[in-house]
């Protein structure tokens, strides 16, 4: 994003899950802070008051496929019909927000997959932005412990920063640590947060 202000973005990946995404929206909320939420579509179907929660507490929301497909072991038809069927779960839950920010899981999708979801399509269909990131938490990593994960971030944040967490169990040990002494950090040094749109 634009590195001429001091204006970073935090993404979760994977959610919305009971307690994980629960607790990472308290933190958002007691700080002030408007993140953007890169959904799974099963998730939402499961869990449908979680999902509502990010949307009235006013965050954004993005599309992370339906069942959390790796693009590259995908064969394209499928690929795109996950997706779809993710926007199907996250606008039948949702009548204010469309969303066409998308994020392939694991960061892998195949040429053909990024061309067919960021094509301009018919009034009915979103054309996608896909949005991937420049610093990487690691919280998901069983072999990164919760300072490295914080480290992870503090020495990679700058200007424009697109930064992924994860609200997801695997995730919630290095989350519950790294994420609000980064945010701290972040404020000490005058960043400012906002939402992707």
């Amino acid at each position: 994003m634009d590195s001429k202000h001091k204006k970073i973005y935090l993404t979760f990946d994977d959610g919305p899950v009971p307690i994980v995404t629960p607790w990472v929206l308290d933190v958002l909320k007691q700080y002030n802070i408007k993140a953007t939420f890169f959904c799974v579509g099963e998730n939402v179907v499961k869990y449908p008051s979680i999902y509502q929660r990010i949307l009235d507490d006013d965050h954004s929301i993005g599309n992370h496929t339906y069942n959390h497909l790796n693009g590259w072991n995908t064969h394209t038809k499928t690929y795109i019909e996950n997706v779809e069927l993710c926007s199907i779960a996250l606008n039948s839950e949702n009548k204010t927000q469309q969303t066409n920010l998308f994020r392939p899981p694991y960061g892998r999708a195949k040429k053909s997959q990024i061309s067919y979801l960021s094509a301009k399509k018919p009034t009915n269909q979103p054309s996608y932005s896909i949005i991937m990131w420049d610093v990487l938490s690691g919280d998901y990593d069983k072999k990164t412990s919760p300072s490295t994960c914080l480290n992870n971030v503090i020495n990679n944040v700058r200007n424009g920063s697109i930064i992924v967490f994860h609200d997801s169990p695997k995730a919630q040990i290095n989350l519950e640590y790294a994420l609000p002494r980064f945010i701290e950090y972040a404020l000490a040094k005058g960043f400012e947060f906002e939402k992707l749109s």
